[in-house]
């Protein structure tokens, strides 16, 4: 995948995420709220190699 995608979906994911745990929490669904925190972090991670593949690609076009 490239950046932009990468970053979209992990943006994505943290935001199912975000609202699973929610949904877990009002539910009072235990399991339900790990797996949101776990999506997230997904999330988080695709984020952060996406901003990681802009910083290689800016880096290769300065050579």
């Amino acid at each position: 995948m490239g950046s932009i995608s990468d970053k979209a979906q992990g943006y994505a994911n943290q935001a199912a995420g975000k609202v699973k745990k929610a949904v877990g929490e009002a539910v009072d669904s235990p399991k339900m709220e790990v797996e949101g925190s776990a999506q997230e972090a997904k999330g988080r991670v695709q984020v952060a190699a996406g901003k990681a593949k802009d910083a290689v690609k800016d880096k290769i076009d300065r050579l």
